[in-house]
């Protein structure tokens, strides 16, 4: 969601038949972790060079100066490119780039996506297709991951990947001498870890390179893993203070709902309606002790971390000799997720190669083996399994803290849509957060990292929570475009802010009227924000039907028969027409499953039965216009 790191210069091209370039694209890590298990089964098949970049920091005019590439790119939303494709994407887009301009290359495209939606594994397709609109040459067809599939995205990663190895060794034997090591793979050879961890004790470390600043700190651990390089966005803008924490859904309701306020008490906060909040949350530290115990550590001593056989930490940051030091408990916290993400296969592989006990060994071999691909997949990823809990479940392994740095997942920042308005609250931000709990297969209780993390700050606490404002994907609308916004559940987060900065505006300046329909399942249970809606709809209010707008509710457990938003817009379909033929922007935001494409069919069906034949691709005049748009999460 937020802004790319600078695009460092691409490494500079080798000779057509020795480099095999891997470019993806990521907005959780997964594709990461495809392109990074990409790299490895080439190295093990003897390619003469292979390297992996994220599309943001390689340029795509270079794309025509290489020979072999495999891109790996995943899906956001509904169907859209993640953030680190969007300026590679556009390049290919250029109407000056001709039907030879990639001639020479050829090419492999594996998607991450999810089945269950409309537009699924639509980035890949589309840069796919595009890669053969400019005259590169397929290697093989495209791969599609599904997370709907018993294995996850590597139910169809491994099969691919095979034919992907075979397909370049029959092209070009030079570039995998070794292919039978990718097929046949020797379980009991370990390589080299890419870093090593340079250990200093208390009193090796000089008092000026120990730094008490947190903003300082968090930006200088975090520069210095090499799972978060490029995830960094430096140093939090803002340090901010838990003022309210007050719960919106019922006392005794199955889903705890929280209304949030965050303050910087010494400044204003820049941002603006329809932008995000990233939050990078605190581990329990009882946890973090107990991962640290577990791997034998001295969380009081003082660690470098720098790429094997360099100078420099992997990510190419500045950070060596005594200035780079940093306690390694204070690492551990700040950078891996050691306690709610769950590890990768490849984690079980090299674990493998450090347990003593012989059926520990063969469990972990047969976990990192093809055939035990759908076993690992119950056995880690449904049962949300912790790197704690597997290093607990395998006692006699005991890894290297350098392989640990490299496989345990990073611990990444969480984005939340600002529910504030600036004009309302400019040294605040307000946040509509649902507390995640759920039970896994085996009924065992798991929770969000992050928002039970804020659930437990008591407000006006000295804890401060680090904090990065970033451009979300609802561009604020003018005051005097007419609104409508459709926010069932948490959706409504961003259009609270919308309500609240058009009430502020409309008591200086004429302002357009908003429609805005919300939805829950009970007006008792989880009516959010009911007070503040119903106070805008009142009078001269700019939800109210006096001034042109609206706010219509569904509740879906109320009656017997299920009513969700769609059925509203239907029920409202002149109000819906009316204002949308006097120029209003739609939003749409919530759940990413089958509400919005629920929604857009009800606001097609409006669009068709008043408009007529007239009207059709009115939505799609409008998304192009920038004046239909839809934020969803999972």
């Amino acid at each position: 969601m937020g802004p790319s790191p600078s695009p460092p210069q691409p490494p500079p091209p080798l000779p057509a038949t020795g480099r095999l370039l891997v470019l993806y694209a990521s907005q959780t890590g997964n594709a990461m972790d495809a392109a990074e298990r990409v790299v490895r089964e080439a190295e093990r098949g003897g390619c003469p060079a292979v390297d992996v970049l994220s599309m943001d920091s390689f340029d795509p005019s270079c794309l025509p100066g290489e020979r072999s590439v495999v891109f790996v790119v995943s899906t956001t939303g509904q169907g859209d490119p993640p953030d680190s494709m969007k300026g590679f994407w556009r390049y290919l887009l250029k109407k000056d780039l001709g039907a030879r301009w990639l001639e020479g290359l050829r090419f492999a495209v594996f998607g991450l996506g999810d089945s269950g939606y409309q537009k699924y594994n639509l980035p890949a397709k589309k840069i796919d297709r595009r890669l053969l609109q400019l005259g590169a040459e397929i290697i093989i067809e495209i791969g599609l991951g599904d997370d709907q599939h018993p294995s996850g995205y590597e139910g169809a990663l491994d099969p691919w990947l095979l034919s992907l190895w075979e397909s370049l060794n029959k092209a070009n034997p030079s570039l995998l001498p070794r292919i039978t090591d990718i097929i046949n793979p020797n379980l009991n050879y370990l390589g080299d870890s890419k870093i090593e961890v340079i250990y200093y004790s208390c009193n090796d470390t000089p008092p000026d390179s120990i730094v008490s600043d947190s903003k300082k700190l968090i930006k200088r651990a975090r520069l210095m893993s090499p799972a978060l390089k490029f995830h960094s966005d430096g140093e939090p803008q803002y340090m901010l203070k838990m003022v309210t924490n007050q719960r919106l859904t019922k006392e005794d309701y199955e889903k705890d709902v929280r209304h949030f306020e965050l303050e910087d008490p010494s400044s204003g906060i820049s941002y603006q309606v329809g932008d995000a909040l990233e939050i990078l949350p605190s581990q329990n530290p009882s946890a973090v002790n107990a991962f640290i115990e577990r791997c034998n550590l001295d969380p009081d001593c003082y660690i470098t971390i720098r790429a094997k056989g360099g100078d420099e930490v992997p990510n190419g940051s500045l950070l060596n000799g005594s200035m780079g030091r940093i306690k390694l408990s204070t690492f551990v916290a700040l950078t891996m997720d050691v306690a709610s993400a769950s590890p990768r296969r490849y984690f079980f592989e090299i674990m493998s190669h450090f347990a003593t006990a012989e059926h520990e060994k063969e469990r972990l071999q047969y976990f990192a083996s093809p055939e035990g691909r759908d076993d690992l997949y119950q056995y880690n990823q449904k049962e949300s399994r912790t790197v704690l809990e597997v290093l607990e479940d395998f006692p006699s392994v005991h890894m290297p803290f350098e392989w640990l740095v490299q496989l345990t997942p990073p611990l990444k920042k969480r984005a939340f849509s600002i529910s504030s308005s600036p004009l309302v609250h400019p040294n605040q931000i307000h946040l509509t957060v649902s507390i995640v709990s759920w039970l896994t297969p085996f009924k065992r209780t798991r929770q969000g990292l992050c928002s039970t993390w804020l659930a437990g700050l008591s407000p006006n606490e000295e804890n401060l929570i680090p904090c990065w404002v970033h451009k979300g994907s609802l561009p604020p609308p003018k005051p005097s475009i007419p609104l409508v916004l459709i926010g069932p559940g948490t959706g409504c987060a961003p259009f609270r802010a919308f309500v609240e900065e058009r009430a502020a505006q409309s008591a200086r300046e004429s302002t357009a009227p908003i429609l805005f329909f919300f939805g829950c399942r009970n007006e008792d249970n989880d009516f959010l924000y009911k007070d503040f809606w119903l106070k805008h709809a009142q009078d001269k209010g700019v939800l109210s039907l006096k001034e042109g707008g609206g706010f219509f509710v569904a509740f879906s457990r109320d009656q017997p028969q299920k009513v969700y938003v769609q059925h509203k817009i239907k029920e409202q379909s002149a109000r819906v027409w009316n204002i949308l033929c006097s120029g209003a922007a739609i939003y749409v935001a919530g759940s990413s499953t089958k509400m919005p494409a629920d929604v857009t069919a009800a606001l097609e069906e409006v669009i068709r039965q008043k408009g007529g034949e007239a009207a059709s691709g009115w939505l799609r005049k409008l998304e192009r216009a920038g004046k239909f748009n839809i934020e969803t999460w999972s």
